[in-house]
Protein backbone atom coordinates (compact mmCIF):
# COMPACT_ATOMS: atom_id res chain seq x y z
CA UNK A 1 0.00 0.00 0.00
CA UNK A 2 0.97 3.80 -0.69
CA UNK A 3 1.98 5.53 2.52
CA UNK A 4 -0.24 8.47 3.55
CA UNK A 5 0.63 11.68 2.04
CA UNK A 6 -0.74 15.18 1.91
CA UNK A 7 -1.14 17.12 -1.62
CA UNK A 8 -2.27 20.16 0.31
CA UNK A 9 0.81 21.95 0.23
CA UNK A 10 1.07 21.62 -3.56
CA UNK A 11 -2.28 21.94 -4.80
CA UNK A 12 -1.92 24.90 -6.31
CA UNK A 13 1.81 24.72 -7.11
CA UNK A 14 2.39 25.82 -11.19
CA UNK A 15 3.74 22.46 -13.04
CA UNK A 16 6.97 23.65 -14.23
CA UNK A 17 8.04 24.39 -10.79
CA UNK A 18 6.25 21.07 -9.61
CA UNK A 19 8.07 19.07 -12.14
CA UNK A 20 11.49 20.56 -10.78
CA UNK A 21 10.29 19.04 -7.24
CA UNK A 22 9.65 15.75 -8.52
CA UNK A 23 12.82 15.86 -10.28
CA UNK A 24 14.81 16.65 -7.64
CA UNK A 25 13.47 13.81 -5.44
CA UNK A 26 11.08 15.85 -3.48
CA UNK A 27 7.75 14.28 -4.27
CA UNK A 28 8.14 10.42 -4.31
CA UNK A 29 4.34 10.15 -4.15
CA UNK A 30 1.27 9.67 -6.75
CA UNK A 31 0.54 12.86 -8.17
CA UNK A 32 -3.80 12.84 -7.68
CA UNK A 33 -4.73 16.29 -6.45
CA UNK A 34 -1.81 17.88 -7.55
CA UNK A 35 -1.20 21.44 -9.18
CA UNK A 36 -4.97 21.51 -9.44
CA UNK A 37 -6.72 22.15 -12.88
CA UNK A 38 -3.91 21.30 -14.65
CA UNK A 39 -3.49 18.20 -17.05
CA UNK A 40 -1.66 14.92 -15.92
CA UNK A 41 -0.24 12.19 -18.47
CA UNK A 42 0.16 8.62 -18.21
CA UNK A 43 3.94 7.56 -20.09
CA UNK A 44 4.77 4.58 -22.14
CA UNK A 45 8.11 4.81 -23.99
CA UNK A 46 9.01 2.27 -26.63
CA UNK A 47 11.66 1.94 -29.38
CA UNK A 48 11.17 3.42 -32.50
CA UNK A 49 10.48 0.07 -33.96
CA UNK A 50 7.65 -0.68 -31.89
CA UNK A 51 6.30 3.15 -31.71
CA UNK A 52 3.94 2.48 -35.27
CA UNK A 53 2.39 -0.16 -33.88
CA UNK A 54 1.58 2.09 -30.61
CA UNK A 55 0.75 5.04 -32.24
CA UNK A 56 -2.22 2.16 -34.48
CA UNK A 57 -2.99 1.12 -31.20
CA UNK A 58 -4.00 4.53 -29.56
CA UNK A 59 -5.97 5.39 -32.25
CA UNK A 60 -7.91 2.20 -32.24
CA UNK A 61 -8.43 2.59 -28.28
CA UNK A 62 -8.96 6.40 -27.68
CA UNK A 63 -10.85 5.67 -24.35
CA UNK A 64 -7.68 4.26 -22.66
CA UNK A 65 -5.08 5.56 -24.97
CA UNK A 66 -5.65 9.10 -25.68
CA UNK A 67 -3.01 10.94 -26.80
CA UNK A 68 -1.79 14.33 -25.54
CA UNK A 69 2.19 14.29 -26.89
CA UNK A 70 4.52 12.43 -29.03
CA UNK A 71 8.33 12.58 -28.13
CA UNK A 72 10.99 12.67 -31.76
CA UNK A 73 13.20 9.06 -31.37
CA UNK A 74 15.76 10.00 -29.03
CA UNK A 75 14.62 13.01 -27.52
CA UNK A 76 13.13 13.62 -23.87
CA UNK A 77 10.85 16.78 -23.72
CA UNK A 78 7.41 16.58 -24.34
CA UNK A 79 7.69 19.79 -26.63
CA UNK A 80 3.53 20.31 -27.13
CA UNK A 81 2.35 20.01 -23.27
CA UNK A 82 5.51 20.80 -21.44
CA UNK A 83 7.95 22.56 -22.90
CA UNK A 84 11.75 22.70 -21.24
CA UNK A 85 10.49 19.30 -19.57
CA UNK A 86 13.09 15.82 -18.81
CA UNK A 87 10.66 12.96 -19.58
CA UNK A 88 13.52 10.96 -18.03
CA UNK A 89 13.21 12.47 -15.09
CA UNK A 90 9.84 14.72 -14.34
CA UNK A 91 7.96 11.88 -13.02
CA UNK A 92 8.31 10.56 -9.45
CA UNK A 93 8.34 6.74 -9.48
CA UNK A 94 9.03 4.51 -13.28
CA UNK A 95 8.84 1.15 -14.18
CA UNK A 96 11.40 -0.02 -16.39
CA UNK A 97 10.36 -3.34 -18.82
CA UNK A 98 12.30 -6.05 -20.48
CA UNK A 99 10.90 -9.03 -22.55
CA UNK A 100 7.54 -7.92 -20.38
CA UNK A 101 9.29 -8.37 -16.91
CA UNK A 102 9.32 -5.64 -14.64
CA UNK A 103 13.15 -5.05 -13.84
CA UNK A 104 13.15 -1.50 -11.78
CA UNK A 105 11.27 1.26 -10.67
CA UNK A 106 13.51 3.79 -10.41
CA UNK A 107 13.04 7.77 -9.99
CA UNK A 108 14.44 8.71 -12.86
CA UNK A 109 15.27 6.71 -16.26
CA UNK A 110 17.96 8.43 -17.33
CA UNK A 111 20.74 5.87 -17.56
CA UNK A 112 18.24 3.51 -19.59
CA UNK A 113 18.09 6.07 -22.15
CA UNK A 114 18.70 5.70 -25.91
CA UNK A 115 18.75 7.54 -28.87
CA UNK A 116 15.59 5.09 -30.29
CA UNK A 117 13.06 5.48 -27.95
CA UNK A 118 10.01 7.37 -28.44
CA UNK A 119 7.70 8.62 -25.32
CA UNK A 120 3.61 8.52 -25.70
CA UNK A 121 2.24 10.93 -23.30
CA UNK A 122 -1.77 9.78 -22.66
CA UNK A 123 -4.41 11.22 -20.77
CA UNK A 124 -4.99 10.36 -17.08
CA UNK A 125 -8.19 10.56 -15.29
CA UNK A 126 -6.62 12.63 -12.72
CA UNK A 127 -7.24 15.75 -15.26
CA UNK A 128 -10.98 14.96 -15.00
CA UNK A 129 -11.01 15.25 -10.81
CA UNK A 130 -10.98 19.36 -10.39
CA UNK A 131 -14.08 18.82 -12.40
CA UNK A 132 -15.98 16.04 -10.32
CA UNK A 133 -14.65 17.99 -6.75
CA UNK A 134 -16.76 21.53 -8.84
CA UNK A 135 -19.55 18.85 -8.83
CA UNK A 136 -19.28 18.60 -5.58
CA UNK A 137 -18.65 15.24 -5.84
CA UNK A 138 -15.96 14.27 -3.09
CA UNK A 139 -13.10 11.64 -4.39
CA UNK A 140 -11.98 8.78 -1.93
CA UNK A 141 -8.58 8.37 -2.37
CA UNK A 142 -7.66 11.82 -2.13
CA UNK A 143 -9.72 12.34 0.81
CA UNK A 144 -7.68 9.17 2.52
CA UNK A 145 -4.34 10.14 1.08
CA UNK A 146 -3.96 7.14 -0.84
CA UNK A 147 -2.99 6.00 -4.55
CA UNK A 148 -6.38 5.78 -6.67
CA UNK A 149 -7.61 1.81 -7.28
CA UNK A 150 -6.88 -0.17 -10.96
CA UNK A 151 -7.86 -3.08 -11.67
CA UNK A 152 -7.43 -5.21 -15.06
CA UNK A 153 -10.31 -6.02 -16.15
CA UNK A 154 -11.81 -8.43 -19.39
CA UNK A 155 -12.57 -5.94 -21.64
CA UNK A 156 -10.48 -6.59 -24.54
CA UNK A 157 -8.80 -3.86 -26.67
CA UNK A 158 -8.64 -3.44 -29.93
CA UNK A 159 -5.32 -5.00 -31.21
CA UNK A 160 -3.07 -3.12 -33.50
CA UNK A 161 0.14 -5.04 -35.24
CA UNK A 162 2.12 -6.80 -32.40
CA UNK A 163 0.39 -5.38 -29.26
CA UNK A 164 -2.99 -6.71 -28.10
CA UNK A 165 -4.34 -6.74 -24.45
CA UNK A 166 -6.72 -6.10 -21.60
CA UNK A 167 -7.73 -2.65 -20.77
CA UNK A 168 -6.96 -1.41 -17.13
CA UNK A 169 -9.86 0.86 -15.44
CA UNK A 170 -9.45 2.97 -12.19
CA UNK A 171 -12.15 3.62 -9.39
CA UNK A 172 -14.09 6.38 -7.53
CA UNK A 173 -17.42 5.23 -5.42
CA UNK A 174 -19.71 7.55 -6.09
CA UNK A 175 -22.84 8.41 -4.67
CA UNK A 176 -26.16 6.97 -6.27
CA UNK A 177 -27.69 9.77 -6.98
CA UNK A 178 -24.66 11.90 -8.51
CA UNK A 179 -23.75 9.10 -10.81
CA UNK A 180 -25.13 10.90 -13.66
CA UNK A 181 -23.63 14.00 -12.53
CA UNK A 182 -20.29 12.46 -12.43
CA UNK A 183 -21.11 10.98 -15.76
CA UNK A 184 -22.08 14.64 -17.49
CA UNK A 185 -18.64 15.59 -15.25
CA UNK A 186 -16.25 13.64 -16.72
CA UNK A 187 -17.47 12.93 -20.18
CA UNK A 188 -16.52 16.62 -21.17
CA UNK A 189 -13.05 15.06 -21.36
CA UNK A 190 -12.57 12.61 -23.82
CA UNK A 191 -9.20 13.51 -24.18
CA UNK A 192 -8.45 12.13 -20.45
CA UNK A 193 -10.66 9.08 -20.74
CA UNK A 194 -13.87 10.93 -20.44
CA UNK A 195 -17.14 8.76 -18.90
CA UNK A 196 -16.98 5.61 -17.11
CA UNK A 197 -16.97 2.56 -19.18
CA UNK A 198 -18.89 0.72 -16.15
CA UNK A 199 -20.68 1.45 -13.14
CA UNK A 200 -21.84 -1.04 -10.15
CA UNK A 201 -20.76 -4.88 -10.07
CA UNK A 202 -16.92 -5.20 -10.34
CA UNK A 203 -17.73 -9.22 -11.75
CA UNK A 204 -19.25 -7.86 -14.90
CA UNK A 205 -15.94 -6.71 -16.31
CA UNK A 206 -13.78 -9.30 -14.47
CA UNK A 207 -13.01 -7.40 -11.23
CA UNK A 208 -12.50 -10.50 -8.58
CA UNK A 209 -12.12 -8.71 -5.49
CA UNK A 210 -12.52 -4.73 -5.29
CA UNK A 211 -10.36 -4.78 -2.08
CA UNK A 212 -8.05 -6.00 -3.69
CA UNK A 213 -6.78 -3.75 -6.95
CA UNK A 214 -3.88 -4.79 -9.12
CA UNK A 215 -2.29 -1.20 -9.20
CA UNK A 216 -2.81 1.64 -6.36
CA UNK A 217 -4.48 1.18 -3.13
CA UNK A 218 -8.01 0.32 -2.09
CA UNK A 219 -10.42 2.72 -1.13
CA UNK A 220 -13.79 1.91 1.52
CA UNK A 221 -17.22 1.90 -0.61
CA UNK A 222 -19.52 2.94 2.01
CA UNK A 223 -23.42 2.11 2.05
CA UNK A 224 -25.22 4.15 -0.48
CA UNK A 225 -22.39 4.56 -2.99
CA UNK A 226 -21.48 2.51 -5.78
CA UNK A 227 -18.23 1.66 -7.88
CA UNK A 228 -17.68 3.51 -11.20
CA UNK A 229 -14.86 2.73 -13.37
CA UNK A 230 -12.99 4.92 -15.88
CA UNK A 231 -10.63 3.66 -18.54
CA UNK A 232 -7.00 3.95 -17.41
CA UNK A 233 -3.39 5.07 -19.14
CA UNK A 234 -2.08 1.90 -17.25
CA UNK A 235 -3.29 -0.30 -19.89
CA UNK A 236 0.02 0.33 -21.70
CA UNK A 237 1.08 -1.76 -18.87
CA UNK A 238 -1.55 -4.55 -19.27
CA UNK A 239 -0.10 -4.57 -22.92
CA UNK A 240 3.32 -4.85 -22.20
CA UNK A 241 2.99 -8.03 -20.20
CA UNK A 242 0.95 -9.33 -22.36
CA UNK A 243 2.98 -9.14 -25.62
CA UNK A 244 6.44 -9.02 -24.12
CA UNK A 245 8.01 -6.20 -26.38
CA UNK A 246 12.03 -6.00 -25.83
CA UNK A 247 12.14 -2.93 -24.19
CA UNK A 248 9.85 0.02 -22.60
CA UNK A 249 9.32 2.17 -20.11
CA UNK A 250 6.49 3.77 -18.02
CA UNK A 251 5.51 5.66 -15.69
CA UNK A 252 4.62 4.28 -12.41
CA UNK A 253 0.53 3.52 -11.36
CA UNK A 254 -0.74 7.03 -10.34
CA UNK A 255 2.76 8.54 -10.17
CA UNK A 256 2.01 10.74 -13.20
CA UNK A 257 3.25 13.39 -15.51
CA UNK A 258 2.46 16.44 -14.82
CA UNK A 259 1.55 19.31 -18.13
CA UNK A 260 1.40 23.02 -18.49
CA UNK A 261 -2.38 23.11 -20.32
CA UNK A 262 -5.30 23.31 -18.22
CA UNK A 263 -7.96 20.26 -17.77
CA UNK A 264 -10.52 23.12 -19.41
CA UNK A 265 -8.32 23.20 -22.52
CA UNK A 266 -9.15 19.53 -22.87
CA UNK A 267 -13.45 20.14 -22.01
CA UNK A 268 -15.77 19.26 -24.84
CA UNK A 269 -18.65 21.77 -24.36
Amino acid sequence: MTLPFDVTPFRATPPKEMRRIIREGEWPHPTSGLCRFHVQANMIVLPKDWAYDFLVFAQRNPKPCPILDVTEPGDWEARLIAPGSDVRTDIPKYRVWKDGELIDEPSDVVKYWRGDLVAFLLGCSFSFEGALLEAGISIRHIDMNRNVPMYITNIQNKPAGRLSGPMVVSMRPIRYEQVPKAVLATGRFPAVHGAPVHIGDPAAIGVKDINKPDFGDAVEIREGETPVFWACGVTPQAVVMNVRPPFAITHAPGHMFIGDPKDVDYAVF
